[in-house]
């Protein structure tokens, strides 16, 4: 075996292993330590990839955060036209598919999204910024199909939506439920919210 080989196979043994401790415990209850006993791995060979612990949780996050956005990206690409709701459906079917289909990521996204390590918050945001952007291309095409009211900017409605997520994931980060729990409160949560910002919340008669 060559040894870039051999040295991207300890790499990747690694960060396996810290993807299980950190979704397992979370930032904060982890430690190099614990990965190097699971491991039988040296600290050493764990500094020689990753600078220190912020740098291997925030390799975690960020690997979850490109893999969950290609993947809603292939699947907003492949998906059928249809009314908005479907649409909108759809997209969060794609999102718990992931979850379900790479587990280890939904606690480590849940954390990153909900509760973020404070000293950490710039670079997470950093992570996660594809995946934003994805969030907001998304919610621009599903406008872009509904006849708007004239009083209302997209840009209006879409600062509203950040704002009203901010809300929802400090609600969330509130409550004392198990993080799988709270990951599916706020996506239920998100999910009711796109709908009052697409339709409102008066029902209109002919």
């Amino acid at each position: 075996m060559k040894r870039d080989e051999k040295n991207q196979q300890t790499r990747r043994r690694t960060l396996d292993r810290a993807l299980s401790e950190f979704s397992e415990k979370g930032y904060g209850g982890s430690s190099v330590n614990t990965i190097c006993a699971v491991q039988g791995i040296s600290k050493g060979i764990v500094y020689h990839y990753f600078e220190n612990k912020d740098q291997l949780y925030l390799s975690c996050v960020e690997e979850c955060f490109q893999r969950l956005t290609a993947h809603l990206s292939a699947a907003l690409q492949a998906e059928e036209p249809g009314p908005v709701e479907e649409q909108l459906g759809r997209y969060f079917t794609a999102r718990m598919d992931f979850f379900q289909e790479n587990p280890v990521y939904q606690p480590i996204f849940c954390e990153a999204v909900i509760s973020p390590p404070g000293r950490l918050l710039e670079q997470i945001q950093a992570c996660r910024k594809d995946f934003d952007a994805l969030i907001i291309s998304t919610l621009e095409r599903l406008l872009r199909q509904l006849p708007l009211r004239a009083d209302i900017t997209m840009d209006e409605i879409v600062d509203l939506f950040r704002q009203f997520q901010d809300f929802i994931n400090a609600q969330t980060q509130s409550t004392d439920v198990p993080a799988g729990e709270r990951f599916a409160r706020r996506d239920a949560q998100c999910r009711r919210l796109l709908k009052v910002l697409l339709y409102g919340v008066t029902e209109r008669r002919s």
